[in-house]
C-alpha cells in the first residue's frame, strides 16, 4: 500500500484514478444546477475491516456499482450506518469542510451501537481529504452550493446468522449539492405523527443508522398524504414531547427582538445529536441570543403559537442547514400556523451567520473549518 497521491498523511490510501472522468462540459452543466443527491463525482474511497487484519486496503478508485452476494449480512440484518457533511469552496479558491471530526466521532458512536467495527478518525478524515482533493473540480461555487459528502459503512460478511458480522466495508461518495428543498428557503408544513415513533429509550435513536430512516418512511408518506412536507416525531413513552422533524433537529424561537430566545429539545438518547444543532447553540450565544435545551410538548407548541409566545420554529441539519416551519397539522391536536408568513428574522439571522462561517464570509472564531486544499 502506498501513501495517497493527494498528499494526506492521516492514513495510507492507495489512489487509482478513473480513466473515464466526466468531461469538463458535462461537469459544468451539472454544477450549474446540481439539485441534491442527483449526481456523483468521478471517484469514491473504500476500505475493508476483517477480524484478522483490522482496517486495511484503503483506496481511492472510480465511482461505480458494488458487487454483493445475495447472502451479504447487511441485506438481511441491517448493519448499515452513514454520515453527512459538506465541503465548501471559499472566495480565495480554497476548499474546507465544517467540523469533520464531530462527524467522525458520531460515526464511531453509531458503529459501536450497531456492534460494528469502529472506523479510526484518521481514516475517516483521510478519506475525505483524499476524495475532495482528487475531485476538487466538482466542488461548486456559491453560498447555497457545496459538495455533499456521504461516508457509510455496511457489513459484508456472506452468510446468514443473527450476530455481528466479521467483515465490514467503509465507503465515501460525494455529490455536488444545491438547496435541499427545491423551493429554497420557504417555510415547510409538518405533520405530527401520533401513530408512529422514530425511536424509543434504549433503541438506536442516537445512531445514524439506515434502519432509523427506513422506519420513518411510513410516517413521511402519511405526512405527504395530508399535504405536509415533513413529519414531526414525538417521544415514545408519553407521545406528547416534541423530538425531531424527519431527520433534522428542531428549534423554537420564543419572543422577538432583543428578548428572543431559543429552545431546542434536549438530547435524551432517542434524538440524533446533530452537529448543526450543537453549532447553532454556540452561534446563537455569539449573537447574544439566549439558547437552551429543554422539553416542549405539542400543547406548548400549539398554545405558544396561538398566544404569540412562540414566534418562529425551524429545523436544522447538514443537508438543508436551516429550514423554517410555517404550518403544523396533527390528527389529534388540529392545525395551526407558526408566526407570520415567510422566514422569521431570528431564523434568517442564524442561518446567514452559520452559512457565513461555513463559506468563509465570516471569521471562524471557533476553529470549526478544516482546510483540505
Amino acid at each position: 500500500m502506498t501513501m495517497t497521491e493527494t498528499g494526506t498523511s492521516l492514513w495510507p490510501i492507495e489512489v487509482s484514478p478513473t480513466e473515464s472522468p466526466v468531461s469538463a462540459e458535462q461537469r459544468a452543466a451539472i454544477l450549474a444546477d446540481p439539485g441534491f443527491g442527483r449526481s456523483f463525482t468521478d471517484h469514491l474511497v473504500r476500505a475493508t475491516w476483517t477480524v484478522d487484519a483490522g482496517w486495511h486496503d484503503a483506496r481511492l478508485e472510480a465511482y461505480g456499482p458494488l458487487m454483493l452476494d445475495p447472502a451479504t449480512n447487511s441485506l438481511h440484518y441491517g448493519q448499515a450506518i452513514f454520515e453527512g457533511l459538506k465541503a465548501y469552496r471559499h472566495a480565495d479558491g480554497s476548499i474546507k469542510t465544517f467540523r469533520p471530526m464531530q462527524n467522525a466521532e458520531r460515526f464511531a458512536n453509531s458503529a459501536r451501537r450497531l456492534a460494528m467495527a469502529e472506523l479510526p478518525s484518521e481514516l475517516f478524515l483521510g478519506s475525505i481529504e483524499a476524495l475532495v482533493r482528487q475531485d476538487r473540480d466538482w466542488v461548486p461555487s456559491g453560498q447555497e452550493k457545496s459538495l455533499y459528502l456521504r461516508p457509510f459503512m455496511i457489513s459484508t460478511e456472506v452468510g446468514l446468522g443473527v450476530r455481528p458480522a466479521n467483515r465490514y466495508e467503509y465507503l465515501l461518495i460525494a455529490s455536488p449539492a444545491g438547496a435541499y428543498f427545491p423551493r429554497g428557503l420557504m417555510p415547510v408544513s409538518v405533520w405530527i405523527s401520533d401513530d408512529y415513533v422514530r425511536a424509543a429509550p434504549g433503541g438506536t435513536g442516537e445512531a445514524k443508522c439506515a434502519g432509523n430512516y427506513a422506519a420513518s418512511l411510513v410516517a413521511q408518506a402519511e405526512a405527504a398524504a395530508h399535504g405536509c412536507d415533513q413529519v414531526v416525531w414525538l417521544d415514545a413513552i408519553e407521545r406528547r414531547w416534541i423530538e425531531e422533524m424527519g431527520g433534522m433537529n428542531l428549534y423554537f424561537v420564543l419572543g422577538s427582538g432583543d428578548g428572543a430566545r431559543l429552545l431546542t429539545p434536549q438530547l435524551t438518547g432517542t434524538l440524533l445529536p446533530g452537529i448543526t444543532r450543537s453549532s447553532l447553540l454556540q452561534v446563537a450565544s455569539d449573537l447574544g441570543i439566549r439558547a437552551e435545551e429543554g422539553r416542549i410538548s405539542v400543547d406548548d407548541w400549539r398554545e405558544g403559537c396561538a398566544n404569540g409566545e412562540i414566534t418562529e420554529t425551524f429545523a436544522c441539519g447538514t443537508a438543508a442547514v436551516i429550514t423554517p416551519v410555517g404550518e403544523v397539522k396533527s390528527r389529534t391536536s388540529g392545525a395551526w400556523s407558526v408566526g407570520a408568513s415567510g422566514t422569521g428574522p431570528v431564523t434568517a439571522r442564524l442561518r446567514q451567520a452559520l452559512l457565513d462561517i461555513q463559506t468563509g464570509a465570516a471569521p471562524d472564531t471557533h476553529n470549526w473549518l478544516h482546510t483540505i486544499c
